[in-house]
């Protein structure tokens, strides 16, 4: 009786269906299921927007300086003194160096002394010329006497026509002493010490100054990319925008200067040049970046931030957050993407809520919970959910 009345007081209890299901040993009528529901799970979302949005073209370059001048001497003479630091930025007239300029000052006086004496000849040889013609009307003088009288004069204001040539000369040559910079840039590595002689043939220039500010930049567009281009600036300037080789860090933003006049045949590509101010001088010469060549603007464009797209099945969908906390897949579709930012065409409608951080535990219907982005609870790697599923 004892053991009967245990049994019958004991219940069985099994898993059905998600739920658990208790009945009677006795065979009477189970017990009523309990349901086990899942929580939320925990999301970043984010606001589908409605703005403009640029439409690019990417292409891959290098920035190229603005001028490259290779200071050189441009007469022969030993270097005195070195007017830079390496690295130095220099502008117009800043020294380079100087080179001895003694046997120029020597060269520029005596061209001078030659002028001095020539225009004293010149004005000894006109008083007798004027003493000549009186004399030879009144006959004491001879026409031969006139005659070689005035061929001393013209002969000595050629000779001061030519001694004021090599003063301009010798000015021209002692001003090449003095070795200035042409252009603003940044100097290089030098090439030439103090006490070397230097000569207009020496193969090694004393400096490279290279023009930074501003500086161009080089790239190439597939030949399929011409007609686009080419009808966009038709309209206007077109906006560049450098960014590094990584495609992350945006360097600099200039404008379009040309189109290069030839299409290689070997590559099947165009190439293009930008120009950009470069104030911080994020861009170098010979560094590789990404350019972004903004052709058009797509106004009252939709986008959501690049994470809340997922790729699969050879398509791109989002997760759609419903009134009601559950969330929706959506497929969509891409025009552009740029600066984490994807142009949506089609499965978007402004004022959606897009989940973007999450995505891996979701499917249709499940509900979800918003919260800050950078919470540890969001799950964004499909192995560190799978235990939690």
């Amino acid at each position: 009786m004892i053991k009967r009345g245990i049994i019958g007081a004991s219940l069985g209890v099994i898993c059905l269906g998600g739920g658990l299901v208790a009945w009677r040993v006795d065979g009477q009528e189970p017990m009523p299921a309990t349901t086990v529901v899942a929580p939320p799970v925990p999301v970043v979302v984010a606001k589908v927007q409605v703005a403009d949005f640029p439409i690019v073209m990417t292409g891959i370059g290098s920035a190229v300086a603005y001028n490259v001048v290779d200071v050189r001497a441009q007469i022969t003479g030993t270097i005195q003194t070195i007017g830079f630091v390496e690295g130095q930025t220099v502008h117009p007239g800043s020294l380079i160096a100087q080179i001895d300029p003694r046997p120029y000052q020597a060269a520029l006086q005596q061209a001078e002394a030659n002028l001095a004496r020539d225009q004293a000849h010149l004005t000894n040889a006109q008083t007798n010329l004027g003493r000549y013609v009186p004399l030879e009307k009144q006959g004491f003088a001879s026409a031969q006497q006139v005659t070689d009288q005035t061929s001393a004069v013209s002969q000595l204001e050629a000779d001061i026509v030519g001694d004021k040539a090599a003063i301009f000369n010798a000015q021209t040559q002692l001003s090449y002493t003095t070795i200035a910079s042409p252009i603003d840039g940044v100097t290089g590595i030098r090439r030439i010490d103090i006490g070397n002689i230097v000569q207009p043939s020496t193969s090694d220039p004393i400096v490279t100054i290279t023009q930074i500010q501003p500086i161009s930049v080089q790239f190439t567009l597939p030949q399929k990319d011409v007609p686009a281009v080419q009808e966009a600036m038709s309209k206007g300037q077109l906006t560049t925008i450098a960014y590094d080789e990584d495609d992350r860090t945006k360097l600099d933003e200039g404008t379009l200067l040309l189109v290069n006049n030839a299409i290689s045949q070997t590559s099947g590509t165009i190439q293009l040049k930008a120009t950009f101010p470069n104030k911080k001088r994020a861009l170098w010469p010979g560094e590789f970046v990404n350019v972004r060549l903004i052709v058009a603007t797509r106004h009252n464009a939709v986008s959501v931030p690049l994470s809340a797209l997922i790729q699969g099945d050879g398509r791109s969908f989002a997760y759609v957050v419903e009134p009601n906390g559950a969330v929706q897949e959506r497929t969509v579709g891409v025009a552009e993407t740029l600066d984490g930012r994807a142009l949506i065409e089609q499965g978007l409608q402004p004022g959606d809520t897009v989940v973007t951080a999450g995505q891996y535990r979701l499917g249709d219907g499940v509900k979800v919970v918003e919260v800050p982005s950078g919470d540890p609870r969001v799950q964004n790697d499909s192995e560190a959910s799978s235990g939690m599923l």
